[in-house]
């Protein structure tokens, strides 16, 4: 950043009423508190630790359908849909909703509902944990009834929603932070920082990630559970939407910076100096928390990097396109997206 641009920065968060910063910087958790029902986002401590699980080895990649995902054709959710509560705890608009076999649906609306859905498809196919999630075109909310994301529903209809459950027998209990947990250092956790690179997930905050208990195998899921801010730019910025599910952003965009003989750099999650600029120094809160993720794109065992890219390729071209229709994009940007990635996933075979 210039250094005329630093001291412009430096004046605004000097002498600029304190309470406009205040305000700024405490919305989100503001927000927060209007929600009773959200989910345990307690971290979990080490003495809480049973039997965690990461990957599982993800058997014949090559015969995995990526279209319906790891919860298939018969786990879709089923009109006719009842709504039951919107949760206000994050962000992106979501809402609790019923189908009509019973089953309850978190359902978010919005720039992260199409690229989560991919992006889930592909951690699942190299063997990461994923909720069951699917992209509804339209579909009809019985009831539905919103404070925010009011663009999004027309009448009792709503587009491009995402419909997410955990698998049976499964609860989230805690959250786990990146650089405390059983497995720091190892192939897995080095792979899954990879894939985040490789999906331009630059939203890494500790309280994204989730520990599901699964009671049917008694242990403890460890994985990334909000992962819609993909597919776009490869950090925050203030204009919020071509940071995420952007393709000419995401084609645009950097992916690995440099290399040694042993590790290796990746642009996301990046530093985005711009995001001061873009807010008149009212971001610096945002700034400085971003900057603390930087170092999970970076520093990467060669070999872990090398490890990940050979199973992702496994997968067809059929295969990655079939995850993008699963999210609904147009033949257009699947083109695009598939192409970016085929490149990607090249560059970390040749690790």
């Amino acid at each position: 950043m210039p250094r005329s641009c630093l001291r412009f920065v430096l004046f605004l968060l000097l002498f600029c009423p304190a309470n406009l910063f205040h305000t700024f910087a405490q919305a989100p958790a503001a927000v927060a508190k209007e929600d009773e029902g959200k989910d345990n986002d307690t971290l979990i401590r080490q003495e809480q630790i049973h039997n965690p699980i990461l990957w599982n080895d993800p058997g014949d990649i090559r015969s995995l359908d990526l279209f319906y995902g790891q919860g298939g054709r018969k786990a879709q959710p089923v009109a006719p849909f009842s709504f039951e509560k919107e949760v206000r705890s994050q962000s992106t608009p979501k809402f609790d909703a019923r189908d009509t076999t019973g089953k309850r649906w978190r359902v978010k609306l919005g720039h992260e509902a199409r690229p989560e859905v991919v992006s889930s498809r592909l951690l699942w196919a190299v063997g990461y944990f994923a909720s069951d999630d699917y992209v509804l075109p339209s579909a009809e909310i019985s009831g539905i009834h919103m404070h925010r994301g009011k663009k999004y529903v027309k009448g009792e209809r709503i587009t491009d929603a995402r419909f997410a459950r955990k698998p049976s027998g499964q609860k989230k209990v805690y959250t786990w932070r990146w650089k405390e947990n059983p497995f720091t250092g190892t192939r897995e956790l080095n792979g899954l920082r990879v894939m985040m690179a490789l999906l331009n997930s630059w939203d890494l905050k500790d309280e994204n990630n989730a520990i599901f208990y699964d009671k049917n195998n008694d242990r403890q899921i460890f994985l990334v559970s909000d992962i819609g801010t993909t597919f776009g730019r490869t950090g925050l910025h203030f204009t919020n939407g071509p940071s995420k599910d952007n393709v000419k952003a995401y084609v645009n965009s950097k992916f690995i910076l440099r290399t040694t003989e042993t590790t290796v750099d990746f642009a996301t999650p990046s530093r985005t100096p711009s995001l001061l600029l873009e807010t008149l120094g009212f971001g610096i809160k945002q700034y400085l928390r971003r900057n603390n993720m930087v170092w999970i794109g970076r520093g990467i065992p060669r070999k872990d990097a090398h490890w990940v890219g050979a199973l992702l390729g496994q997968l067809s071209h059929r295969q990655l396109v079939d995850a993008f229709l699963a999210g609904n994009y147009p033949p257009e940007d699947i083109d695009q997206f598939v192409r970016v990635l085929e490149q990607r996933i090249a560059e970390l075979e040749a690790l």
